[in-house]
């Protein structure tokens, strides 16, 4: 495993994390990975662990607080040798977020104790309006969250690359968490990137497989489990990631399956401006097959045009239709 500097935190981090949405269980409606196992969630984060990756990503609202709990469980007795990455403003999926700087606080607190820490390494808003951002309450909030100690330093979760953009424009945020794979460039040719650079603000790229698609084995025969966030995407969406992930992969030369892991997860890792990306991982042997990519370096310039330039040529969004 390589780790990268998380721009001016001070804090070095697995260029590979875990992405802890899915642990957190079936949730309300269509917002989560369906039904999981607990014993096999904690196994999974304690084999990834094993294997070097020590940012942990997660969320209030990530099982209605169920992937901290498990977080906090899994890491009894390992606390000083994880990052651990969480955000606040929405607790659950059926639940108006609140950015009030009150409910900011409490979350912080809850979050605490369902990590069982004295300490939250990152915190970010999910998903908050600009305005937001810019509120003295607010900033006075987050000023002595991070003057007591309670959180090491904070940014944004974005809801997407331009907002992430938007944000920095106006504002001094450490981190910056947003979409970036091979079907979603917009963190790189929207401009997003050359500002993380300039100001040297840390970026956790989140999708990098783009919910499974770029693994080569979703096909339109593929069923998804009660309660999988990607029922309640239009099919024209999901037939236009299928095939785009196989033109994709073609263009890689990998194949479907641990070839195509890899290959989308070097992608994000072939930029300097990623400090982190974070596949969701469910099991110890997704936990392996992830943090394996790290060892196999960015992809080759050449690949990366390919890509650059399929993207160019074909528009792989159609419309957004849940949470996440």
């Amino acid at each position: 495993m390589r780790y990268r500097a998380l721009g001016r935190t001070g804090l070095s981090v697995s260029e590979v994390g875990f992405g802890a949405w899915g642990i957190g269980g079936r949730t309300v409606a269509n917002t989560s990975y369906g039904d999981t196992d607990d014993a096999v969630s904690i196994a999974a984060l304690r084999r990834a662990h094993d294997l070097g990756i020590t940012l942990f990503d997660t969320s209030a609202a990530y099982g209605s607080g169920h992937s901290e709990d498990l977080l906090g469980e899994a890491f009894a007795g390992r606390r000083d040798r994880v990052v651990l990455a969480t955000k606040a403003g929405y607790e659950a999926w059926d639940r108006r977020p609140d950015f009030s700087a009150a409910a900011i606080v409490g979350s912080v607190e809850a979050s605490l104790r369902r990590l069982r820490t004295d300490r939250i390494d990152v915190l970010m808003l999910h998903n908050a309006p600009l305005e937001v951002l810019g509120t003295p309450d607010v900033q006075e909030a987050m000023a002595a969250l991070v003057g007591s100690g309670k959180v090491r330093c904070w940014g944004l979760s974005a809801k997407s690359p331009a907002d992430a953009l938007a944000a920095l424009a106006e504002h001094d945020l450490a981190v910056i968490q947003a979409n970036f794979n091979m079907m979603d460039l917009r963190a790189l040719t929207g401009g997003l990137f050359a500002e993380l650079a300039r100001r040297g603000v840390g970026f956790i790229a989140r999708t990098p497989l783009c919910f499974g698609f770029l693994t080569g084995t979703i096909t339109r025969e593929t069923t998804y489990p009660d309660g999988d966030h990607r029922l309640g995407w239009p099919r024209a969406q999901l037939e236009n990631w299928i095939d785009g992930a196989s033109d994709l992969l073609a263009a890689v030369e990998a194949r479907a399956g641990l070839e195509a892991v890899h290959a989308a997860i070097r992608y994000c890792l072939s930029f300097a401006e990623v400090s982190c990306t974070i596949p969701g991982i469910l099991t110890p042997e997704q936990a392996e097959e992830n943090a394996a990519a790290s060892d196999l370096g960015p992809l080759a310039p050449a690949l990366l045009e390919r890509v650059a330039e399929i993207n160019r040529n074909r528009q792989f969004f159609v419309a957004r239709a849940a949470a996440s």
